[in-house]
């Protein structure tokens, strides 16, 4: 039996996946030993991918509470706060933004680990496709040298030699020698099977992988979309734009979810695998390969024999053999039988070209090229691979907490947004202090009083003017209001001009400016007349 291998050791996280329970769908437990082929063992994986299934119906369901429990306190809301405090609301959606990028980052990494283990597979299955099918290549090669050419210039040797019994014990040896190196050359594995099979596998491994990779790296950039997406409609205070996004972020989470079951499932399958790797590849070489053989790739080990040795040193005995008798043929038959030196140069020929493929055929057949490839195939998919899996899942997981967070909270935007909107539309427009009511107050067919600017150039300094005649004594004076409304030329941003009639102008006005701003209001009453009179 082969010795413990020591240059392969699974990672610490795939022992712990691989101890997760495994049910069936009928609630039993299910053997955690890899056997993908098994009705049971596909049932414990399809189980735990519906981790995602339900973790997406909790977090539809606490969602409900909320956006129930926000519809109920919008309707509880104080008709008299008019801003009401969304501090918490603002750390909300600060803290779901942060954990969202955080989450993005470690998905970018996970997915590119994942893609790294992967590829490392693919490399590995590809060398080893190539190895294996430079081994067809020197056994089918070798075998038509022996059987095709060799046997052809041995018969017509026979009819060459045919007078010489010598001769003919000689070439008889020498096709017992050439039986020899057929029969030990059909004795090699069959390993064609494998080869297509290891072609295949690579080709499909690739294209999933391709397809996940793209996968993610699209749900990676909505994820980001949608955080630049939530800053933009809460700065421009858009209801549509925050309906939109709402949508958008419910894609995404039911994305997560899924993504977070078919991470678990690939995941804990993978580490089965790991865990027992080469028990699982026995299992499945057995039709084609020998338990012998299987074992001496897998472990490679110096304590266990090499399969192939004893029938690789018979065929090359048994050439050399051969190239032995050509050369004593050719030293001493010549002389007597010209015609046979072609034949006898060709089987030459011959057996320098089946003996070198046979040095290259011895080593490709060591064991050390394939269990390289073995080895890197297994570092890429249980440490890289499976190590980007468990980041993608607790990518998954931040983003789809993160996104039910942020859904609550974008919903509530939206209720105040419309809260807000609902209390302007009840602002009346007849009230005097509404600013917007003063700027519609303001009508066009005044436009020509004169204001006060207008009125001091025409009259001069402000140190020369001279109160006009009194004009008649029933004109009612107009409101102090108006008077400073107009005494500004009606603009809007005087509103908070002191009323003349209470006396207290304010601290910046000197002595002398209020003794004018006085005198200029009573010239205005006395000589525009009834032109104020509202």
């Amino acid at each position: 039996m082969a010795t413990a291998r020591l240059d392969y050791v699974a990672p610490w996280w795939t022992y712990w996946l691989h101890n997760f329970p495994h049910f069936n769908f009928f609630f039993q437990s299910v053997d955690n030993t890899f056997t993908p082929e098994e009705a049971s063992y596909q049932q414990s994986l399809i189980f735990l991918a519906c981790v995602g299934a339900v973790g997406l119906g909790l977090s539809l369901l606490v969602l409900t509470v909320c956006l129930v429990c926000l519809c109920c306190c919008r309707r509880d809301l104080d008709e008299d706060t008019k801003r009401p405090d969304t501090c918490c609301l603002t750390w909300s959606a600060v803290i779901t933004g942060l954990i969202i990028c955080s989450a993005v980052g470690v998905g970018f990494y996970g997915n590119s680990e994942t893609n790294d283990g992967v590829y490392q597979l693919t490399y590995s299955l590809y060398n080893a496709n190539h190895t294996l099918g430079g081994l067809n290549n020197l056994v089918a090669g070798s075998l038509g040298n022996v059987q095709t050419g060799l046997k052809q210039h041995l018969e017509r040797l026979d009819e060459i030699f045919s007078t010489n019994p010598d001769y003919l014990q000689s070439l008889r040896f020498m096709k017992l020698m050439v039986n020899n190196v057929i029969r030990e050359m059909n004795t090699l594995p069959d390993i064609t099977k494998a080869n297509v099979d290891l072609a295949a596998i690579a080709d499909q491994t690739a294209l999933i992988e391709y397809y996940r990779w793209l996968t993610f790296l699209l749900l990676l950039i909505l994820d980001l979309v949608i955080c630049l997406a939530i800053c933009l409609g809460m700065a421009k205070q858009s209801r549509w734009l925050l309906i939109t996004i709402m949508a958008f972020v419910v894609l995404s989470m039911i994305l997560s979810w899924a993504s977070l079951g078919a991470g678990t499932a690939t995941a804990v399958g993978t580490s089965d695998f790991c865990v027992s790797p080469d028990k699982f590849i026995v299992n499945q070489t057995k039709d084609f390969l020998s338990e012998d053989v299987a074992h001496y790739y897998l472990f490679c080990s110096p304590n266990l024999p090499n399969p192939f040795q004893q029938s690789l040193t018979i065929c090359q005995r048994s050439l050399t053999t051969i190239q032995i008798q050509i050369q004593g043929l050719l030293q001493f038959s010549l002389p007597f039988f010209p015609t046979a030196e072609r034949d006898l140069l060709g089987i030459q020929r011959l057996l320098n070209s089946t003996e070198f493929s046979l040095h290259q055929l011895t080593a490709l057949l060591d064991c050390r090229g394939l269990h390289k490839d073995y080895l890197d195939a297994l570092m890429g998919v249980c440490y890289d691979g499976v190590e980007g899996l468990l980041y993608l899942s607790l990518f998954s997981l931040l983003a789809a907490c993160a996104l039910s967070a942020m859904l609550c909270a974008i919903f509530r935007v939206w209720t105040l947004i419309g809260s807000r909107d609902k209390e302007y539309d009840d602002i009346d427009e007849e009230d005097p202090f509404n600013p917007e009511a003063r700027r519609l107050s303001y009508n066009p067919r005044r436009s020509n009083i004169h204001s006060f600017c207008s009125y001091t150039s025409s009259l001069g300094s402000q140190a020369s003017l001279h109160p006009p005649p009194q004009s008649a004594s029933n004109v009612m004076p107009p409101p102090e209001y108006m008077n400073q409304s107009m005494l500004f030329g009606g603009s809007p941003r005087y509103e908070n001009v002191p009323l003349i009639g209470r006396g207290s102008p304010p601290p910046s006005y000197s002595p002398s400016m209020r003794t004018t701003y006085l005198s200029m209001t009573d010239a205005q009453i006395r000589h525009f007349g009834t032109d104020f009179q509202v």
